[in-house]
């Protein structure tokens, strides 16, 4: 089976997700505060790490997405310029 190899800034944004979110954990539940309390600051802090991931995940997605047309738009001008020039070459051996 083909390995899936994730990219650098794959691997940095979940562990930074990961990081932040057991961080938030910790603080939260070394905190002098009641049962009820905890669990809504705990609520709140899932909520705003679903938030930050969603909205972190829509940039990287945006950015994946201008980099693979600026990638194909160069791909497409490499395959024309050898088109070109093998046609350049097959011309000059014709005559």
């Amino acid at each position: 089976m083909a390995e899936e190899k994730k990219s650098g800034a794959g691997k940095f944004f979940l562990g930074a997700l990961f990081g932040a979110a057991a961080g938030a954990i910790a603080g939260i539940l070394t905190a002098p505060k009641s049962g009820k309390e905890t669990r809504k600051d705990l609520k709140d802090a899932g909520d705003k790490a679903v938030k930050d991931a969603k909205k972190n995940g829509e940039k990287l997605l945006e950015k994946t997405k201008k980099s693979t047309k600026e990638l194909g738009d160069k791909a497409e001008a490499v395959v024309e310029d050898v088109k070109e020039k093998v046609e350049k070459k097959s011309d000059k051996k014709d005559k």
